[in-house]
């Protein structure tokens, strides 16, 4: 059963700084602002220690969060330049290793290969990852697409051993199924506060 992260700043590099090479966090979010301010916490943090960090994400989410981060003077231009923050839009990432509404194990593998080497870099820097891809296949009713998702980034942390965030909206959770919710959670290791 995944653990719950203790009520704390969300934003604060202290909540996001050091984790476990194989950590899994989920967000179950109320609000956007809720949301974003987790991401910023974990993208902040990973560029401060000079990991690499890979999003893939809504392009409205990626737009907000580097307004943050440029507020907050992180270089994200630098950093995009020299791989250390790489940005790609979840729809378009999953139309690179979807197959019949599924994941295919291969060109999923390979897709997050090449991600993690360009992250790395030459350097073989630490990498931190975020992915709302999960959250795009529940939100059109593909909770098995989902969940199978979530098993194959497991695997891959296995063998990779990168920490790994995924946030969810609360609304896609109506309250009527409460093993949906279970089966996302126990998906993960951590579970990040998502207030109201």
């Amino acid at each position: 059963m995944a653990g719950v992260a203790k009520l704390t700043n969300v934003r604060t590099e202290s909540f996001w700084g050091e984790l476990a090479p194989r950590e899994h966090s989920v967000q179950i979010y109320g609000s956007d602002e809720a949301f974003l301010d987790a991401l910023e916490g974990y993208v902040s943090a990973g560029l401060r220690r000079q990991e690499g960090v890979i999003l893939l994400a809504s392009a409205a989410h990626l737009h907000a969060l580097e307004k943050r981060l440029r507020a907050n003077w992180l270089d994200i231009d630098r950093a995009r330049w020299d791989d250390s923050y790489i940005a790609l839009l979840a729809h378009d990432s999953l139309a690179r290793f979807m197959v019949g509404g599924m994941p295919d194990v291969m060109r999923f593998e390979q897709f997050a290969a090449n991600v993690l080497e360009r992250a790395r870099g030459p350097q073989r820097r630490k990498v931190r990852a975020f992915g709302e891809m999960v959250s795009v296949l529940w939100a059109e009713g593909n909770h098995a697409g989902a969940i199978e998702l979530e098993t194959l980034w497991n695997r891959l942390q296995l063998r990779e051993e990168f920490p790994l965030f995924c946030a969810y909206p609360r609304a896609g959770f109506d309250g009527r199924d409460a093993g949906a919710l279970r089966s996302v959670c126990a998906a993960h290791t951590r579970i990040v506060p998502g207030y109201a």
